[in-house]
């Protein structure tokens, strides 16, 4: 296996359908998103070490958003040899920073468990980090929703307690040219800043905000092709 694809949160490995070359790797399911993900674990290190389990033989990791953080964590603990970052953050250094998304994800959290998955996933879409998914084809759109009202609400909680950006550790030194490529949708002005930050190459989107794979999804083949 060349690599391992990893979606973002409240996602699924489907998401990498028609991006990920035949052949190519291998799409998981992170921990508490279904498909063979297993539950999530109490903590980052733990859930990490079962996606690297999964991930044993892949030399390189692809990830989007939560998916790129993970992918990062392979790299900075020698799971895999090289990253392939869309829409990432690399960690937070920062206590207040740290407290303050805490404070956020275990508000996500409560929504979660409160009023259900549909409930959450109304909201969650309606974030202006979204809203550039305004153009996307409604019969696309439907089908993202779908696959999401298909998850485990308490799940996505735990995720977001276990894997969110606070309990992440900074992984930002392990960023190096030539073992990290970093993607980011052109009009994903938060992301595009971060990753202007970094050492490492960058390769913008045009037309796409900060999911690649359901706003330029062929855009996002071919510049992914290229880095592997």
């Amino acid at each position: 296996m060349t690599a391992i694809y990893l979606h973002g949160f409240a996602g699924h490995p489907s998401v990498w359908d028609g991006i990920m070359a035949p052949g190519d790797g291998e799409a998981v399911a992170l921990p508490g998103h279904g498909d063979g993900g297993g539950d999530v674990r109490p903590t980052w290190a733990e859930n990490l070490d079962a996606i690297a389990a999964r991930a044993e033989g892949a030399r390189v990791a692809v990830g989007y958003s939560l998916g790129a953080r993970v992918a990062l964590g392979l790299l900075a603990t020698g799971r895999v040899d090289r990253a392939i970052l869309v829409g990432v953050n690399p960690g937070l250094a920062d206590d207040g920073e740290r407290a303050a998304r805490r404070e956020r994800d275990a508000r996500w959290a409560q929504l979660l468990r409160a009023r259900g998955i549909a409930a959450f996933a109304d909201a969650w879409q309606a974030q202006p980090l979204f809203a550039t998914q305004a153009h996307v084809a409604a019969e696309r759109l439907a089908a993202r929703r779908a696959r999401r009202l298909a998850l485990d609400p308490e799940q996505l909680a735990r995720s977001l307690e276990a894997m969110g950006l606070a309990e992440m550790p900074d992984y930002r030194a392990a960023i190096t040219p030539g073992r990290v490529a970093l993607i980011a949708g052109a009009l994903d002005e938060p992301y595009v800043a971060v990753a202007h930050t970094l050492p490492a190459g960058l390769v913008l989107i045009p037309d796409s905000g900060h999911d690649p794979t359901l706003e330029q999804p062929a855009a996002l083949a071919a510049v992914i092709a290229s880095l592997i």
